[in-house]
């Protein structure tokens, strides 16, 4: 390999001579391709470091346009992989300096990444986003007949206190559709994950995100799963689905060191 690229690594897999569509490319529309070893198969591609490298990827990383046509890629290629296999998906802009430093990975981490595709195999990730409801959260009723005969500076105060009270009220009753929602879903999932709700200027929404779970669900039971939410939604609430995808909430290892991150001594 080239002294300027280094080896980007997306999942790994067992080594079951798995052959992935020939036209398959991922960073800078670089090949996909394999790399074996202890049983294992490491999906990865060459990159150039001027891009990938240590002080490229700092300041990249600043750059929402990059990062996100970054995670299209990325994940076309897991998702081609979760297809064929069981997948332990890696953290997004996971470099390595080279195809050795790979196969060392998968000789040293061997039985943290083999308990991880035995806690996925046969099954698939689905994401469920509940939402405040139109209206949860607003101020209310118009102020009462006290607000409205009382001074301006009192009227004003009873009408914050009004709309406080309103909208805790309302964040209490989506909190409580939010729980019921995940209770229900985790019930029927074999494991589950309550992410961090996003910000609206992620989510792309106004109302307030207050649940962002993720579920592993087995591949038998995605359609009683799917049913279960259409009921849930028929319920009221805004439900959001997404999935199935591969299982990146669940494919952690199981060491203090958690999954493989992008510190892979590219630069």
């Amino acid at each position: 390999m080239a002294a300027d690229a280094g080896t980007y690594l997306y999942a790994v897999a067992r080594d079951a001579g798995t052959t992935l569509p020939a036209d398959l490319t991922g960073m800078a529309g670089s090949a996909v391709r394999a790399i074996t070893g202890s049983g294992l198969a490491a999906y990865v591609s060459t990159v150039p470091l001027d891009e990938f490298g240590e002080e490229p990827l700092r300041r990249s990383m600043e750059d929402l346009d990059w990062l996100d046509r970054t995670a299209r890629a990325h994940h076309h290629v897991v998702e081609a992989v979760a297809r064929l296999a069981p997948t332990v998906p890696v953290r997004l802009v996971t470099v390595y300096s080279g195809d050795d430093q790979v196969r060392a990975l998968l000789d040293e981490r061997h039985d943290d990444f083999e308990q991880a595709l035995a806690r996925v195999a046969g099954r698939r990730e689905w994401g469920v986003k509940v939402y405040a409801g139109a209206g949860e959260g607003s101020s209310g009723d118009g102020p009462d007949e006290g607000a409205r005969a009382a001074s301006p500076g009192t009227a004003y105060l009873k009408r914050r206190q009004a709309s406080l009270r309103s909208r805790e009220e309302a964040l209490r009753r989506a909190g409580a559709r939010a729980e019921h929602v995940h209770d229900v879903l985790r019930s029927i999932a074999a494991a589950s994950r309550r992410h961090r709700a996003q910000d609206p200027q992620l989510s792309g929404r106004a109302e307030g995100m207050v649940l962002n779970g993720a579920y592993l669900v087995d591949d038998d039971r995605g359609e009683e799963f799917a049913r279960a939410l259409e009921e849930l939604r028929a319920q009221g609430g805004e439900i959001e689905l997404t999935g199935p995808w591969a299982p990146y909430s669940f494919a952690v290892l199981d060491d203090p060191a958690g999954d493989v991150r992008g510190d892979g001594g590219a630069a």
